[in-house]
């Protein structure tokens, strides 16, 4: 199946021209690839003419509206069917579409997501995952990065089966290695939340994941494991934390290597590793986050992407769509025979 895959053009901080360029990218890499673009006509024309082999796999569909990067998830919901973005996630619903990819408001498209798409069966809420560079040459799937704020032992147990289904996908692990986070290591660490989520994860026979306990926020980025579950409260938090340290020591590195005639001599010395550990730690080369667990694929693409990025962004929803993910996450909820009651949670 060629994946057919919406556009929000008007949503980042760029808009039509670099996700159009970010589309092209990804389609002179993947011929197959067709396109959607949901926007204002005129601006996706102009970008196109920059992109003249692109324009015969694409169709455009006018919006009116757009959501701003401010817009409250309430405003977005109550204009969401003039707005590009609403459009875009109106088109994965009918669809027309197999999936979409915006850059624009995160809680705006889950909330439109949600109500368009609606979780699927067993699943109670959607949650959000992304891939975050490691030491190790595979990235490590985390979910939630902020779609719940709060979870129970259910929703860790089913973010645990989302992202065990991802995990598969993007990196062809036959049984991906699944922590949750934790303060510690330890059979007796964190709150009755975790206790329970991963009792019921060590006892549950048949999922396609090897489940391994707890793991902490410091090795995150070691490659040590393939999927670590969290509540979106503490997910942001870390992803934020990991992000800023990115920052630091890139920053820290080149005010070092300007600091005096002798560093900057250094510098040109040790170019090529500065050069892979900027190219490791661009973000654009981890583009593409994803809202498990609605009966359909949206894909969340970094605001300030560039079209390196985008393009990382469409191939991410082009893989899931192409190894059916919906499929694979609903085949290991079916072999979950007893999940903890919700009251537990919180014991």
């Amino acid at each position: 199946m060629r994946p057919r895959i919406a556009i929000d053009a008007m949503g980042g901080d760029v808009g039509a021209r670099v996700m159009v360029a970010g589309a092209a990218l990804a389609r002179h890499r993947h011929e197959g690839f067709q396109f959607l673009f949901v926007g204002d006509e005129n601006e996706i024309k102009e970008a196109l003419k920059s992109h003249p082999n692109l324009s015969a796999a694409s169709e455009i569909l006018h919006a009116e509206d757009v959501v701003s990067g401010d817009a409250k998830p309430s405003q977005a919901l109550r204009g969401s069917k003039k707005t590009s973005m609403g459009m875009a996630v109106g088109a994965v619903k009918s669809g027309e579409v197999s999936a979409a990819v915006s850059a624009g408001n995160t809680g705006a498209l889950m909330a439109i997501s949600k109500l368009a798409l609606r979780t699927m069966p067993g699943i109670d809420r959607p949650a959000l995952a992304a891939l975050l560079p490691t030491m190790k040459d595979s990235d490590v799937v985390m979910l939630d990065l902020g779609a719940n704020a709060e979870c129970d032992s259910r929703n860790l147990v089913q973010f645990s089966v989302m992202g065990a289904a991802y995990s598969r996908i993007m990196h062809g692990f036959e049984k991906p290695k699944v922590k949750l986070l934790n303060i510690g290591t330890e059979d007796g660490k964190g709150t009755g939340t975790l206790q329970v989520a991963a009792e019921a994860l060590k006892n549950a026979d048949g999922l396609a994941m090897n489940f391994q306990g707890f793991t902490e926020a410091d090795k995150i980025s070691t490659g040590e494991v393939d999927v670590i579950v969290t509540d979106g409260f503490s997910g942001n938090i870390a992803l934020k934390a990991l992000e800023g340290t990115a920052r630091f020591v890139t920053d820290l590195l080149k005010r070092s290597f300007l600091s005096s005639l002798r560093s900057k001599i250094g510098f040109l010395i040790s170019r090529p590793a500065t050069e892979l550990l900027k190219e490791h730690l661009d973000p654009n080369n981890h583009n593409g986050a994803v809202f498990l667990g609605l009966n359909g694929v949206v894909v969340k693409s970094h605001g300030s992407a560039d079209e390196k990025g985008v393009a990382n962004a469409v191939e991410v929803a082009a893989r899931l769509v192409e190894d059916s993910i919906l499929e694979r996450i609903s085949e290991d909820l079916n072999k979950i025979s007893s999940l903890p009651p919700v009251e537990l949670a919180g014991k």
